[in-house]
């Protein structure tokens, strides 16, 4: 029976580190540390997301600014504001929030944030950096997860580690991040022949595809570490991972349940990226 790695609980501990270290920045150099977010109509999904940015903000001390626009806003207004806040010395990060209405053109808006405030990690100069191991922010997503096996005590040094899914926010930095700690890495995704073949060879296995239970017990090797990145809801409302949990912790040794597994760590890294990006304006990182 596999041990649950709670994501809540680590999550919690990045933020109180946070805390602590941004209280420490603001009263021995007077900084402020702030994140611009900036959210394009009405979409609930991103509301919910932009809501919960804001609390851990709010939780970590840092300032919070919003920039709610409304679903038509043109190319150009959205281009004007990003220009604008890379050049606001109270913003130390700018998000996005994705996915923006249809007739404007996410590559050109993630391209137009400086790098220095791309807390995000999709800016093709940090992508780039990521790759040769000499980066200042992580994609927030794959950087939770790595928090979450460190915590597990799993060495990931000569590991069979295996990523279903190859988009750019998850599948292929997760996979250089496990490179660049030395394991030995295989990405499976659509095109992949006997994907439960590759599954079971995992040491650290970890899922990103956005299939409701695609990867079963049957398919993990006894004693793997089990990373699920997927959260999909169900006809009966509930929502599940991309590996059928129920199954999985039989074989596993550690788990990410869903939801409050990888979820809660996502937004906890986001915040550790803004600290770093104001550490790096003012010299101190």
């Amino acid at each position: 029976m596999a041990n649950i790695i709670d994501g809540k609980a680590v999550s919690a501990s990045v933020k109180e580190k946070i805390a602590k270290e941004t209280a420490a920045l603001k009263e021995k150099y007077g900084i402020n540390i702030g994140l611009a977010v900036v959210i394009v109509g009405d979409d609930p999904a991103s509301r919910i997301y932009v809501n919960n940015k804001k609390k851990a903000c709010e939780a970590v001390g840092f300032e919070s600014y919003e920039y709610a626009l409304s679903a038509d806003t043109t190319q150009e207004e959205l281009l004007a504001l990003v220009d604008k806040l890379n050049n606001d010395d109270k913003v130390n990060g700018i998000l996005v929030q994705l996915p923006l209405p249809k007739h404007l053109d996410e590559k050109a808006v993630i391209n137009s944030i400086s790098p220095e405030k791309d807390v995000d990690a999709f800016h093709p100069v940090n992508v780039g950096k990521i790759m040769i191991g000499e980066y200042s922010f992580l994609p927030c997503t794959p950087a939770g997860i790595m928090e979450l096996i460190a915590s597990t005590g799993v060495e990931i040094k000569g590991k069979e580690c295996v990523v279903v899914g190859r988009s750019n926010i998850v599948g292929k930095p997760m996979s250089m991040l496990l490179l660049h700690e030395s394991g030995t890495v295989t990405i499976c995704h659509s095109k992949t022949n006997d994907l439960a073949e590759h599954c079971r060879k995992a040491d650290i296995l970890v899922v990103a595809v956005g299939v409701p239970k695609l990867v079963t017990g049957d398919m993990i090797k006894e004693g793997a570490v089990v990373i699920d990145v997927g959260m999909n809801r169900l006809e009966n409302g509930k929502l599940c991972g991309d590996v059928d949990f129920d199954s999985a912790k039989e074989k596993a040794s550690f788990i990410t349940p869903v939801p409050g597994g990888v979820g809660p760590m996502t937004i906890a890294m986001l915040m550790k990226n803004t600290l770093t990006a104001a550490k790096i304006k003012h010299g101190i990182a």
